[in-house]
């Protein structure tokens, strides 16, 4: 079955192979380790910045407020600040963004149990 690529909107025409479809963009967002990693940090539930990049290790500060804003941007985040001092803001999935961190824990959840073996293959390729 040939699909058209997303032309027009309906959910059935959309071809993330391809090169015209609007998905690719979602998919890079997505498919980027540290957007996957966020949405699996605040799938445990709303945090604030410094929580998220303790609990990201290795990310930097301007990868972390890039990463956030970009999610932010597709709606998978949503962002709290509230009138306080001093302020305090918080990162919290969407819907949207909870429902995309159910495959993606289980991608997770995959890697995290195949990652032995993968890692033994590829070093007995090398």
């Amino acid at each position: 079955m040939m699909s058209v690529p997303c032309s027009t909107g309906e959910h059935r025409d959309h071809d993330v192979y391809a090169v015209l479809c609007p998905c690719r963009d979602i998919l890079e967002v997505l498919s980027n380790r540290w957007s996957a990693l966020a949405i699996g940090a605040l799938a445990e539930g709303p945090q604030r910045y410094g929580q998220l990049q303790r609990r990201l290790e290795g990310i930097t500060p301007k990868v972390l407020t890039s990463t956030l804003r970009r999610l932010e941007a597709y709606h998978f985040v949503d962002r709290t600040a509230y009138p306080e001092i001093p302020p305090r803001v918080e990162y919290a999935l969407t819907d949207l963004g909870r429902s995309v961190s159910v495959p993606l824990e289980g991608l997770s959840n995959w890697v995290e149990e195949h990652a032995d073996l993968i890692r033994g293959t590829a070093e007995h390729a090398s």
